[in-house]
């Protein structure tokens, strides 16, 4: 966004403060884009929409007083000009179906890194600006497929998206973190293997590593999986 046009406004709606001020410091660092809040509920997002202009809202489905997508529906009947990506957990299909169905323009899946968010706005803000009359169904065509997520990057050779998806939820199991002995024992993998996919989730801003010492010998690195607050910094050096 450029040419001094206004950065568009949003209202990040998140129950976990730690995480709704991660999601505020990612909205802020992408050009054309401000947070003018952070809020925990749905009832102080109606406050908040009352008294200030919003354009996007990145909402949680699950808060504390309702449901983030009748929440959502409620606003379209009312007439709300708001747009909605929807950061969430919820996993399942028929919870992305409805999402469709009321509106939303893209979905996130918790947790994720400031490059993913990132991308989805950009993208959110080329389809803003899109203006003027289609000349025929490409044009059409054209400014739907901006919405559309992109293809995801390639791994780098050797590794599989199965594994990566297996390792990386082992990872986000373990609160402690894993060496690369224990989450290859967990995943049925070489060492060697398993360090690969752990190191990839490094380099691409999801887990930390740190070397801890034991009784004697070398210390040993354990991996943690970065949770979005933690990946704040990270992620401003992933591919992810």
């Amino acid at each position: 966004m450029s040419g001094g046009a206004s950065p568009v406004r949003v209202l990040v709606v998140e129950d976990d403060p730690v995480a709704a001020a991660a999601h505020a410091l990612y909205v802020g660092r992408v050009p054309g884009f401000t947070a003018v809040a952070a809020v925990h509920s749905l009832a102080e997002a109606t406050r908040a929409l009352e008294r200030t202009p919003v354009d996007l809202l990145l909402l949680d489905l699950g808060l504390p007083d309702g449901n983030g997508l009748r929440f959502a529906r409620g606003l379209r009947a009312a007439g709300h000009p708001v747009d909605v990506i929807v950061v969430t957990s919820a996993r399942d299909l028929a919870v992305v179906r409805e999402s469709v169905s009321v509106g939303v323009v893209q979905y996130v899946l918790k947790p994720f890194a400031f490059p993913t968010l990132r991308e989805r706005l950009l993208r959110y803000a080329e389809f803003r600006a899109a203006a003027g009359e289609a000349a025929g169904q490409d044009d059409v065509d054209r400014a739907l497929a901006t919405l559309r997520p992109p293809r995801p990057a390639e791994l780098p050779k050797g590794l599989s998206a199965p594994t990566l998806d297996r390792l990386a939820a082992l990872l986000r199991a373990a609160p402690e973190g894993l060496t690369a002995a224990g989450a290859a024992g967990a995943a049925g993998t070489s060492r060697i293997t398993a360090r690969r996919y752990l190191e990839h989730l490094v380099d691409t801003g999801r887990a930390a590593r740190a070397p801890r010492y034991g009784q004697v010998g070398r210390p040993e690195l354990h991996y943690r999986w970065l949770a979005a607050g933690d990946q704040t910094e990270a992620g401003s050096v992933s591919k992810a």
